[in-house]
């Protein structure tokens, strides 16, 4: 049975959030559900059967926290509205959708786009070791960085140390010219980067100066305790299990710490374990550790990425 229905959206800013840049949201609604979506200014037309309007019209609706606050919608928004239809968790889609993390210096909200992500986001502002692997653009660094500048705000570590393996510089990094800061800089540059979208530029040399904001190979980690600081172990996939094990141990009172990597990109050589896989295997059934592991149903990247995530899993199988 044929069906058709036109949705008068409030204004062309929320017809915009919902249709996506070129019309890619529209065009993923339309893919799933065999519906044909058109947006012409305000309205919103969707014919098909019966049954594909109906669901077009559920999955537009579940949205609507989103696109009538003019909010940009991802192929992760629609995925996650999706999967809370199939499995009735509407409610928690609300609570996924409103639950801002932290705004960026321009005023772009920070939330989770999946329920994985939420999830580990409530894991970095509650338990003292977090592990979280996944490929590339799942937010791994990028939302424990967030996390970890808000507690810092908050006055609730007195500082934060982001830390990660320079294996390609190897015995080679005293040879690299410059200070310490500028021989590790090219290692650590996307953490930086992360926390320039909450801090002003000019005063990040100025926290790294007082101590406040500690950034430094995996390396100079060794000897110390680290207590009242929020740590973030990116790239944690190319530690060896002697690293792997000397860093966790490294975790001292009111602190807490995450350890992001990717098991599919790693940089040691094929005769070396990651310290990573070693340390899910023997930590899994420790109490007070959370596990997150994204997929590429995460990935909340250009939406390229997720394809060429997808199509690298299918061909590593």
């Amino acid at each position: 049975m044929a069906g058709a229905s036109i949705l008068e959206l409030p204004n062309i800013e929320s017809a915009l959030a919902l249709a996506g840049k070129y019309e890619e949201n529209l065009k993923q609604i339309g893919r799933h559900t065999g519906a044909d979506i058109t947006l012409r200014g305000q309205e919103l037309f969707i014919s098909g059967t019966q049954n594909q309007v109906d669901r077009a019209l559920q999955i537009v609706h579940s949205l609507q926290e989103l696109w009538s606050n003019n909010q940009n919608i991802y192929s992760t928004d629609i995925q996650a509205a999706i999967q809370a239809l199939d499995t009735q968790r509407e409610s928690d889609l609300k609570d996924l959708q409103r639950d801002i993390v932290a705004k960026t210096r321009r005023g772009e909200e920070i939330r989770a786009k999946t329920f994985r992500q939420r999830q580990y986001i409530q894991a970095l502002r509650s338990t003292d070791l977090i592990f979280c692997t996944g490929p590339a653009g799942t937010g791994k660094t990028f939302l424990a960085v967030v996390v970890a500048v808000q507690a810092l705000l908050a006055n609730e570590f007195e500082k934060i140390i982001l830390t990660r393996p320079a294996v390609e510089a190897g015995e080679k990094l005293g040879f690299l010219p410059g200070d310490l800061q500028q021989k590790v800089n090219p290692y650590l540059r996307p953490l930086y980067d992360a926390i320039n979208e909450f801090i002003d530029s000019e005063k990040v040399p100025s926290l790294i100066e007082r101590g406040i904001i500690e950034v430094a190979p995996l390396a100079y980690m060794r000897g110390r305790t680290l207590n009242n600081a929020f740590v973030i172990v990116d790239e944690a996939q190319n530690t060896t299990p002697a690293q792997m094990k000397m860093v966790l141990t490294r975790l001292g009172f009111h602190s807490r710490m995450v350890v992001t990597g990717d098991m599919t990109q790693t940089d040691l050589l094929p005769s070396q374990q990651s310290g990573l896989a070693v340390a899910l295997h023997i930590l899994k059934d420790v109490e007070g550790i959370h596990f997150s592991e994204f997929t590429q149903k995460d990935v909340v990247r250009h939406a390229l990425v997720q394809r060429i995530v997808a199509a690298y899993e299918k061909y590593e199988k």
